[in-house]
């Protein structure tokens, strides 16, 4: 009888290890659902590349832009990887135009990555939130402050956001369709920065 693996834990162990998919996938179906035996498998497997993924410098790329028909909204947009190869990759390159479409039709967003936040900001956005709950019960407002950052995080944050086209990416954030894209070409996709101009803002 063979062992379901979640996606859940595909994921989980993806995570620990930096593999591709499908390699841990058929790690945790060996190892029969055990997760460190499956590290094990993709330690052997492997080698020393386990787990460098995400350190891995990233020194090729592209610069890919986007300008909406109206000639109104424009974007550009640097995305990050490790070798000259991938960097000419189809499904990399198409990956940087795909978010430049996504950042031209999202004016709310500012920044990468959670940590590009100022913490001030961060602290400004929870104070309003608080009295904005203070007519709920004491014990359950932080979980809804919470919720609340949350939901401010994904507006304002390029990486939690779901992509424009969800039916393409199947309601997946850019930072999953990145992650994909790591696996896929085995290299550190990293999205470096953006600019998005918008006349009359």
């Amino acid at each position: 009888m063979s062992t379901t693996i979640s996606a859940a834990d595909v994921k989980a162990l993806r995570e620990q290890t930096g593999a591709g998919m499908m390699d841990c996938k058929n790690a945790l179906s060996e190892a029969g659902g055990d997760m460190d035996k499956a590290i094990e498998i993709l330690r052997v497997k492997m080698g020393n590349k386990l787990g460098k993924l995400a350190g891995r410098e990233t020194s090729e790329g592209t610069v890919q832009s986007y300008i909406h028909a109206t000639g109104k909204v424009g974007v550009l947009v640097q995305v990050e990887c490790n070798t000259d190869f991938v960097a000419k990759n189809e499904d990399f390159i198409a990956f940087a135009k795909d978010l430049a479409l996504h950042i031209a039709a999202s004016p709310q967003t500012k920044y990468v990555t959670e940590d590009e936040i100022p913490q001030e900001d961060k602290d400004r956005e929870a104070r309003v939130f608080e009295q904005q709950v203070q007519d709920k019960p004491e014990h359950i407002r932080p979980k809804i402050v919470e919720g609340k950052l949350k939901s401010w995080y994904e507006e304002v944050v390029l990486l939690n956001q779901p992509h424009v086209n969800g039916d393409k990416y199947d309601g997946k954030t850019i930072d999953q369709i990145r992650g994909d894209l790591s696996s896929k070409t085995g290299e550190n996709v990293v999205v470096k920065r953006f600019v998005r101009f918008a006349v009359g803002e």
